[in-house]
């Protein structure tokens, strides 16, 4: 980048338009530039809403655009910190000083030409109520009681705003707000109507229609969604790679977790043996008489799967009736498993309350049980997970250990170059001790416990730090550098405490103006490298704030969204002005449960985030990719040898950070693998669990293949026979007889299996022929709605179908959001029938002589108004 060197002379006075020549000291980078060459067109209905990841040059774009529109302008912050950034970053490299000038406001109910505010304090200053420090509650966290938004304080804003002549508001990261604080906001943009620039790195893909329509009409339809690997390419990001470190829980915890599995296992044996629970099942209508439950048994597949499957493990006799349901004779029903077990349970006790109303006693009584066992919680049935043995292992004290080996590797690595930031989620100050020996047990994750455990095995004497909301602890060798920068900002009287238990470290005492620089002045300290690791809060340095030089990251916080997770990837993956050939390390923690089948909550978790996240495959054939199938991590990871080999894997490629930079060059070169589609399975193995969802495929083939070789074998029996009678026959009258004779057995033989054939064929016939076809009637729909908003004539319907026979679907065009809208409105519509507003009938027919009614649910989203639910269905129609 070519810096411009031109300094903006600051007035003092009020103004109505930004001094003349304000200028961004560097180029720009080729997305900000293609946007700002379009922004008349962005702007056509009042709102510019960019989507970029972190790192990507938002804050910069954004503060051009307001320089553009040249209206008084208000800005809203998610923290404090990244308040002070903005306006950090304005001074810096657009009016190149020091001093912030008077026409510039932090106080929103002070505003002036530039007013910088956060979300918190918008609402503390319309209800009233004292605006604090996101980033000081960075303890146990308590739901606080908001006072009720008081109408004449709001009021007040208002005419304060208007009087200021506020054209533009910029809301940054606004799509993690309260209710209270979006209520706040939606009433000043009503008042104002101003032109509303939106800047976020993660959208909120994950929450609901309603939410997401909330925040699209604040931010307006999205005008721009910059990926990583366009950024990558450019420049704009550094390389980077995700590694997961494992461990196992402690002797402690586990120990916890098997009683838990022992009580499981006590209650899982007590269920199979419960008399009662068997007698219910036994007289259900889908056992005693399932082709005249048919219907019923197609649409909860997994629920009559579940009941073969209990009552074949207690000793019950299935009939081949029932088998002839599922499918293949031969087919072994599989063995009752808690997955199983969770489902019955689901069904028996919440999901048919008719046909078992005689056992509501027995039902309550059960629950209970359950409850007591941990097997229920707010009526889900879960045999394999639980919520304490969860967040047992989200917060697991061999995670402790787990950073020390990653600090002391990229520390063996980098040397003096290591700039490592350590996210959590709380402070844990009651490790914070005023003696003169800290042997405290360290019996929590938390800043002070990792503080603690790096001070006390710290042989390699790494410079470590604390940056908190509310304590800050250097160490000794980097106070003449935190002087010296205090001075830049006439701070001259530096308050500091040694720490009681080790005098080589010193307490900050930040008060007054130290207060509000804080941050700015230890994240300069720690990028001149006199701190090497540093170790913080994710609500203060999880979120905006920026230190370019970090070139690995542990991610040791078990708290909040993948919105957060993928905030917080984001400081390590900026690029450094002087160093060309950074890379970042991004480093996640999981605990493996060894006592369940599929890792545990902690790895599951991890692989619903990695969702998002998008980065280099580990494979030999290199390419880009979301999801933590890139990173190639065995399916199952349980022993401790097994986790050892795994993790020195792991760290033997984390090593090779000169290769990170080639690997990604690869990869751009084969593309990106993001498309996000619906796949309607049609299994060739014997997975039992995959028939619960989509039976009709199997069955439907299993049908015709038993049917055609039933005929094929019959025919070449009757051909042996008329061959053996043919010397008998003398006529064409006795030809024929003999040919009604095996016609007739036929039809006795066959008849049942072929009908049941043709009306299973009928019912569910090539559901891929018709899926494209739901599919743009669907598109055209949510169009009409106006929940997608890319014009129609750049979106395209891809549906296929595999040589197994699974029918794929998805979208082409559009954003992440309208894609993933898509996918999950199809699925409503293809899947099981719960309990919709509106239903739609598929009617098939067969050789214009059968017919079949098929019912599928209408989206919620199409669903919510009866306009929607008939333009929907004259689509349908079509």
């Amino acid at each position: 980048m070519i810096e411009k060197e031109k300094h903006i002379e600051v007035s003092e006075k009020a103004i109505n338009c930004f001094p003349e020549n304000i200028k961004f000291k560097y180029d720009w980078r080729k997305y900000q530039k293609r946007v700002l060459d379009e922004l008349e067109d962005h702007l056509d209905d009042n709102h510019l809403h960019i989507i970029a990841p972190p790192g990507s040059g938002k804050t910069i774009l954004g503060l051009e655009v307001t320089l553009r529109l040249n209206k008084p302008t208000l800005i809203f912050a998610p923290t404090i910190a990244i308040r002070n950034q903005w306006i950090q970053r304005f001074c810096e490299l657009f009016l190149q000083t020091d001093k912030t000038p008077d026409w510039i406001s932090r106080d929103i109910k002070n505003p002036k030409f530039l007013t910088v505010s956060t979300y918190q304090g918008l609402h503390a200053a319309c209800s009233d109520t004292i605006e604090k420090d996101e980033e000081l509650n960075e303890e146990e966290s308590e739901v606080s009681k908001q006072k009720k938004v008081l109408e004449k304080k709001t009021d007040k804003i208002i005419k304060a705003l208007k009087a200021q002549n506020i054209g533009t508001i910029v809301v940054d990261e606004a799509h993690h707000l309260k209710n209270a604080w979006w209520q706040s906001l939606s009433k000043i943009k009503k008042a104002l109507n101003p032109t509303i620039v939106g800047l976020t790195a993660t959208p909120p893909y994950d929450v609901s229609y309603a939410e997401w329509q909330r925040y699209i009409e604040l931010n307006g339809p999205v005008d721009a969604e910059i990926s990583v690997p366009e950024l990558v390419v450019e420049g704009d990001l550094c390389p980077h790679q995700d590694y997961i470190f494992f461990s196992r829980p402690t002797d402690e915890e586990a120990h916890k977790i098997t009683e838990y599995r022992h009580r499981i296992d006590m209650l899982f044996d007590e269920i199979k043996a419960d008399q009662t629970l068997i007698q219910a099942l036994e007289k259900h209508p889908i056992y005693q008489s399932p082709n005249k439950e048919l219907d019923w048994i197609y649409t909860n597949l997994e629920y009559y799967s579940a009941t073969l499957i209990f009552l074949n493990a207690v000793g019950k006799e299935i009939s081949t009736g029932h088998i002839e349901i599922i499918g293949d004779k031969k087919f072994l029903i599989p063995k009752l498993n808690y997955e199983w077990i969770e489902i019955l349970l689901t069904f028996y006790l919440y999901k048919d309350s008719e046909n078992f109303k005689q056992f509501e006693d027995h039902q309550e009584k059960l629950i209970n049980k359950l409850k007591r066992g941990g097997a229920i919680e707010r009526r889900a049935v879960n045999f394999r997970h639980n919520r304490r043995i969860n967040n047992s292992l989200s917060s697991s004290i061999g995670k402790l250990e787990s950073i020390d080996k990653i600090v002391d590797f990229e520390h063996d690595y980098l040397k003096k170059d290591l700039r490592m930031v350590i996210l959590t989620d709380y402070i844990r100050k009651e490790f914070l001790i005023q003696e003169q020996n800290n042997d405290l047990e360290l019996n929590k994750i938390g800043v002070l416990p990792i503080f603690e455990k790096l001070r006390r095995t710290n042989n390699r004497k790494i410079k470590i730090a604390i940056l908190t909301g509310s304590l800050i602890v250097i160490p000794v060798s980097a106070l003449n550098a935190f002087k010296e920068i205090t001075k830049k900002y006439n701070i001259n009287n530096v308050s500091t405490t040694p720490l009681k238990f080790d005098s080589t470290y010193l307490i900050v005492n930040s008060n007054g103006k130290l207060k509000h620089e804080i941050v700015n002045i230890i994240t300069q300290v720690f990028q001149s490298g006199q701190i090497e690791v540093l170790i913080g809060t994710k609500s203060l340095l999880g979120e905006g704030w920026d230190a370019p030089s970090i070139n690995s990251l542990i991610l040791a916080s078990f708290v909040g969204s993948y919105v957060l997770s993928n905030q917080m990837r984001g400081r390590a993956i900026r690029t450094e002005r002087q160093n060309i050939d950074k890379t970042g390390n991004i480093w996640h923690l999981v605990c493996v449960d060894p006592t369940a089948g599929d890792g545990g909550n902690d790895i599951q978790l991890l692989k619903r985030r990695f969702k998002a996240f998008v980065g280099v495959s580990v494979r030999e054939e290199v390419s880009i990719e979301n999801g933590i199938g890139r990173l190639d991590i065995p399916d199952q990871i349980s022993t401790q040898q097994e986790i050892n080999i795994i993790n020195n894997r792991v760290l033997n490629s984390a090593g090779k950070r000169d290769q990170l930079k080639e690997k990604w060059r690869q990869a751009l070169e084969s593309g990106a693998s993001l498309i996000e589609e619906i796949k309607v399975p049609f299994p060739e193995d014997e997975d039992y669990r995959e028939i619960k969802s989509l039976y009709y495929n199997r069955t439907i083939k299993y049908l015709l293949g038993m049917l055609g070789s039933g005929i094929v074998g019959f025919g070449f029996e009757a051909l042996q026979v008329l061959s053996r009678a043919a010397r008998h026959i003398k006529s064409k009258e006795e030809l024929l007889y003999w040919l009604m004779i095996i016609g007739g057995l036929g039809v006795i033989i066959f008849g049942r299996l072929a009908f049941k054939t043709f009306r299973a064929y009928v019912k569910y016939r090539d559901i891929s022929k018709d899926i494209h076809q739901i599919g743009e009637a669907l598109l055209e729909s949510l169009i009409k709605i106006g929940a997608i908003h890319t014009d129609y004539s750049k979106l395209i319907v891809v549906s296929n179908v595999d040589n197994y026979g699974a029918i794929y679907c998805h979208l082409e065009g559009g954003t992440t959001y309208e894609k993933s809208t898509f996918i999950k409105s199809l699925q409503e519509i293809i899947g099981t029938v719960n309990n919709p507003r509106y239903v739609i009938i598929r009617k098939s027919f067969f050789l214009k002589l059968f017919s079949q009614k098929d019912y599928h649910s209408l989206p919620d989203l199409i669903g919510s108004k009866k306009q929607f639910a008939e333009y929907f269905e004259r689509q349908w129609r079509k």
